[in-house]
């Protein structure tokens, strides 16, 4: 079921999950033990990440070495699993950077095998390694251009002559919306216009940058309603469980985390963190499921105790 009609049908706020794969190479044992713990909770539908490749920067005595990292694998198996083990729908992520629109379009083909119809489509986040493009090769520069080549792909087009009679392919489509502006926006007017570049190429619906202030959520809906923007949007929700995570997820994410929460969190042992921060979140949920939002979604990546926990505390 496409991600539109889980929520046009949902008589109370939905509750979704997004996981990444292991590290190349990696256990998936944890992965399915996380999946054993978050199905409990029913969620509609479930996303996956997906990785390209990156640079890796090594210190050696002969100066510092540049070691490009094969991608993170896993997305289309997993996706795989959560539809025919779980039976829930697997919402794929997509990116522009590290793959050309052909190999875009493989992928898209062999998920519509899978029977999977959802995905989000990304920029991605590589910054430092640009994969070289083969000569007869394209790319997707923003996630605007992978919308379009997506319903493309819904009206029967493909990018080879030799495929006009394949059949269409209607995918649902996410976007990612940023409530405090993606970092290459010079301001939030800017980037709700990019949004909007997003939903009249053909996104479905938005799904936010986790925060960690409900306002900058409210602010930014009020802001993409003003801008003729109507398509639902989810609220994305991360539980703070480490001390670092203070520091590290306003650099990676470039939000803000609210001054209360930080100096509880460095003041607190490191034990106590994961319930201060399921607190938080907890205080966020019961105000967002006041307001009647259609759904949150929750970062939880590869732990699933603190999502346990607050999720025992929401259902009591």
């Amino acid at each position: 079921m496409k991600i539109i009609e889980h929520l046009s049908n949902a008589k109370e706020t939905l509750i979704s999950f997004e996981i990444i794969p292991p590290k190349r190479g990696g256990d998936i044992k944890s992965l399915l033990a996380t999946l054993d713990d978050i199905v409990k909770f029913n969620p509609p539908f479930i996303d996956i990440t997906s990785h390209a490749a990156e640079v890796d920067y090594e210190e050696t005595k002969e100066g510092i070495k540049v070691k490009v990292k094969r991608k993170r694998p896993g997305t289309l198996g997993i996706c795989a699993l959560i539809q025919n083990k779980y039976n829930i729908d697997a919402v794929p992520h997509v990116l522009c950077d590290g793959f050309t629109k052909e190999e875009t379009e493989d992928f898209i083909i062999e998920l519509r095998y899978l029977g999977i119809d959802n995905l989000i489509a990304l920029k991605g986040d590589t910054k430092d390694y640009k994969k070289p493009v083969k000569y007869g090769r394209t790319i997707n520069k923003y996630a605007s251009d992978l919308v379009g080549q997506i319903s493309n792909l819904k009206k029967g087009k493909y990018l080879e002559d030799s495929l006009l009679d394949a059949d269409p392919m209607d995918f649902c489509v996410g976007v990612a919306g940023y409530p405090e502006k993606h970092f290459e926006s010079p301001n939030i007017m800017a980037d709700i216009k990019f949004i909007k570049k997003k939903v009249e190429a053909g996104a479905d619906y938005i799904v936010t940058q986790m925060f960690f202030d409900n306002k900058k959520y409210y602010d930014y809906v009020e802001l993409c309603r003003a801008e003729g923007i109507k398509v639902p949007i989810i609220p994305g929700l991360k539980i703070i469980n480490l001390r670092s995570n203070v520091l590290n997820i306003p650099r990676s994410f470039h939000i803000d985390i609210p001054t209360e929460l930080v100096e509880e969190v460095l003041e607190s042992k490191s034990e106590d963190v994961t319930d201060i921060g399921v607190e938080w979140t907890y205080k966020q949920v019961e105000d967002l499921l006041n307001n009647s939002v259609p759904a949150i979604h929750f970062y939880i990546m590869t732990e699933s105790t603190p999502i346990k926990k607050l999720m025992k505390k929401i259902s009591k």
